[in-house]
């Protein structure tokens, strides 16, 4: 019947047969009704009206509902199945994503490191070509000192062979001009005598 243990069946039908235990079962019934032990009110018969309309229900319609029970289950199941792998695609869409991006942060780090250099070399070549400037600024400055030394040491060097000729000239009077004329074919003549 199972609710009544099977045990409970062998210990009567040994002593009083196969009938003994359903016997009993309704004498207890008609003892517990009469006496007042189990009070039967209008509740309890309205409850015995509805165990026995499940009971009907149960077993004339049960399969048909049970199908279309098991088939709303079935498709309840399959569309939190669905919404379930939905949302894992969902979420593996997204940490795709969040990988993506890692990986685009890292390209931007890359960028940021190669426009760093590209602005450090740029700052480089302003810098040397800054000091080329200032090379070239410098060296014209000192070749101009360079030459304005150079134009006055020939100015002064020709005002002085000037002022030493003017006065060599000066000093030079035609009786030492003489001397040295002389002196010069004394010297030529030598030179001729020594020469043979």
């Amino acid at each position: 019947m199972g609710l009544i243990p099977e045990e409970w069946f062998l210990f009567f039908h040994s002593k009083t047969g196969v009938t003994g235990p359903y016997l009993f079962g309704i004498m207890l019934t008609n003892y517990l009704v009469s006496k007042e032990k189990f009070v039967m009110e209008h509740e309890y018969y309205c409850g015995l009206s509805i165990f026995v309309i499940i009971y009907y229900v149960s077993t004339n319609f049960g399969p048909a509902i049970g199908a279309a029970l098991d088939k709303d289950v079935d498709e309840v199941a399959n569309a939190l199945e669905k919404s379930r792998t939905d949302e894992i695609a969902g979420l593996e869409g997204a940490i795709k994503a969040a990988k993506d991006a890692q990986w685009r942060a890292e390209g931007q780090q890359l960028l940021m490191d190669a426009k760093k250099e590209n602005v450090a070399m740029q700052l480089e070549a302003v810098y040397r070509e800054r000091l080329m400037q200032v090379y070239k600024m410098v060296k014209g400055r000192m070749d101009y000192h360079v030459k304005l030394y150079r134009a006055q040491a020939r100015i002064q060097q020709k005002w002085m062979l000037e002022w030493i000729l003017s006065q060599v000239m000066k000093s030079i009077t035609p009786e030492l001009e003489k001397q040295a004329l002389n002196r010069a074919i004394e010297d030529l003549a030598a030179a001729a005598n020594r020469a043979k």
